[in-house]
């Protein structure tokens, strides 16, 4: 009987996933049976020629971050995540939306979110500064780094070591950067995984798990790393806002979409000051999304 190894996958490259195992890396196919597996997943796989394997099972996950698909299906982005780090700058204009999404999502799949502002050589907006008090006010961590500049980078080193972690966060604010920066064979390791699987175009585009030297894991997803909204339900968005949290189980109904409904706690909370009218305004905007 041909041996059953437990592999890690380092990246979904479409016709092909490129399994790890023994500082190895195979190019496998999976068994039809076997769900879709994504960067992080913990398999178990078959050699069946030279650096060439077969996934017979997925082993469960801990953790799953997806996005939309066709219809109303789900794909996985990134498996057994232990904290998520949403990079914001001033410039491109601070999509605090997007922060808002990646966040209502971390917290409904028990993931530990960061904040990191990128380019924080920069002269900081006052608008910013506001906003990033009322999440520190949440209790969520945030971290000024400059990849530029190098600023913050150690610090940013420690939070990362012996976790697996993904950046996420809209184009243009240096994701990229900070991974490079932590990640001095970065290209090393991609030109390694493209040798072995022959799919060179797709490592630019496919998430792809990379070890840090100081140990722990870095999924590096190029672009913007969308967590879609399909996978959880409006009860789970209004969960997703740490402050509701509260109030929630206080609404008169049920089934309170903590609108113009009748008797909302939510709402009320947000006409006496306890929680703010820009992320309750951002919550309605991605409710509206859903």
């Amino acid at each position: 009987m041909t041996e059953l190894l437990t592999g890690l996958v380092i990246s979904n490259l479409g016709k092909g996933v490129a399994v790890e195992f023994d500082q190895q890396i195979f190019l496998c196919q999976s068994l039809r049976k076997v769900a879709t597996v994504a960067a992080g997943d913990k398999v178990k796989f078959t050699i069946v020629a030279k650096e060439q394997g077969r996934i017979e099972e997925l082993l469960p996950r801990k953790t799953i971050l997806e996005r939309p698909n066709r219809g109303a299906k789900t794909r996985p982005v990134a498996a057994n995540i232990d904290q998520v780090f949403v990079v914001f700058a001033s410039e491109p204009f601070c999509d605090f939306l997007l922060i808002d999404q990646y966040l209502a999502i971390c917290e409904n799949r028990q993931i530990t979110a960061t904040l990191v502002y990128n380019k924080s050589d920069l002269s900081p907006a006052d608008y910013i500064e506001t906003e990033l008090e009322n999440y520190t006010n949440l209790g969520y961590p945030l971290l000024r780094v400059s990849a530029t500049n190098n600023d913050g980078i150690k610090k940013l080193q420690t939070e990362l070591a012996q976790k697996t972690s993904i950046f996420t966060g809209q184009s243009g604010v240096g994701k990229s950067s900070l991974s490079n920066a932590l990640l001095p064979e970065k290209d090393l390791k991609t030109n390694t995984v493209s040798a072995t699987t022959k799919h060179g175009r797709h490592t630019t585009t496919a998430a792809t798990l990379y070890h840090l030297p100081e140990g722990g894991d870095l999924i590096d997803s190029p672009g913007v790393a969308i967590f879609g909204l399909a996978g959880i339900s409006e009860n789970q968005l209004a969960h997703g806002y740490r402050e509701f949290q509260d109030y929630i189980d206080l609404c008169q109904f049920n089934d309170c979409k903590h609108d113009v409904d009748k008797g909302c706690a939510v709402r009320e909370a947000v006409e006496t000051g306890k929680i703010t009218t820009a992320r309750y305004q951002r919550f309605l905007k991605l409710r509206e999304k859903m």
